[in-house]
């Protein structure tokens, strides 16, 4: 479709090519005045270096030019091209929603090969350049993804720290717990609070429920991060949780991983966690 087709365009391009023609004339008027006239009419009162000024009216052609623009511009800023015009932006956004609900429509019940596959191919264009290809990290400048949404991942945090992800509550400080601690405190997430419900140290759950407590300030009681104040750990080990991730951005050792909020569909999110999961241990 060309855009001339559309008639506020097209109108838009006539205005424009009346108000070159109206400026020519009136500038071929006034230089043509300029040259062949002799000054007359009322001084104003006010020189400067003996060199005065003439109280000339407004020329009436350009208040009726300026006036007319004006009301042209509220006009076509206000109803005529966001309402009814034609714009390549326009097409290309309706095309790209389309095709985005046609995606989501065929992948929709997806299986978990399927989804991984997708995820990795997501994962090694939009993740590899800072997590490197095999998710670790490369050498801590970024997470180390292998372990992330697993046990391991959940120790790291506790000793280390995380930040960057912008609750409320704010960042979470190193050096909570020790290792050996922060291990029970984990297999108490993964066993009781996450939604796998399943960990490595089934034997370490009770005391990891005791030093639970620790958490409980900003995660709450039952950890799922008291509406939104802090990181809901019930998801934590699912997709869910790595969408919330990608949908928060994160700043890190190397920049700031920006926010794939409407840069990724809720399958391809789907998708990017179940690799990450995938290649976990």
């Amino acid at each position: 479709m060309s855009w001339l087709d559309d008639s506020v365009n097209a109108l838009s391009l006539l205005g424009a090519v009346v108000i070159l023609i109206l400026t020519v004339l009136i500038a071929g008027k006034y230089i043509k005045q300029m040259r062949d006239d002799t000054a007359s009419g009322e001084l104003a009162e006010e020189n400067w270096d003996g060199i005065g000024e003439y109280k000339n009216d407004v020329p009436i052609g350009w208040s009726l030019s300026i006036l007319a623009l004006m009301i042209w511009a509220a006009w076509y800023m206000l109803a005529g091209y966001p309402v009814n015009a034609y714009s390549q932006l326009g097409e290309w956004n309706e095309d790209t929603q389309a095709h985005n609900a046609k995606f989501e429509s065929k992948w929709a019940n997806a299986d978990e090969e399927t989804l991984t596959a997708m995820g990795e191919s997501i994962f090694l264009v939009q993740c590899a350049p800072c997590h490197g290809t095999t998710a670790e990290g490369m050498g801590g400048k970024a997470q180390n993804l292998v372990e992330w949404g697993h046990e391991d991942g959940i120790i790291n945090t506790v000793v280390n720290g995380s930040k960057g992800l912008n609750y409320p509550l704010g960042e979470m400080p190193a050096g909570m717990l020790d290792a050996e601690s922060a291990k029970a405190v984990a297999s108490y997430i993964m066993a009781e609070i996450s939604e796998k419900k399943s960990t490595k140290n089934p034997e370490l759950v009770e005391s990891g429920k005791a030093l639970f407590v620790t958490c409980a300030g900003c995660h709450g009681e039952d950890g799922m991060g008291m509406a939104g104040m802090a990181p809901d750990l019930s998801k934590y080990g699912t997709t869910a949780f790595a969408s919330e991730v990608l949908d928060k951005g994160k700043k890190g050792h190397i920049g700031m991983m920006p926010s794939f909020k409407g840069r990724l569909s809720n399958i391809q999110y789907e998708a990017v966690g179940t690799y990450i999961l995938s290649i976990g241990n």
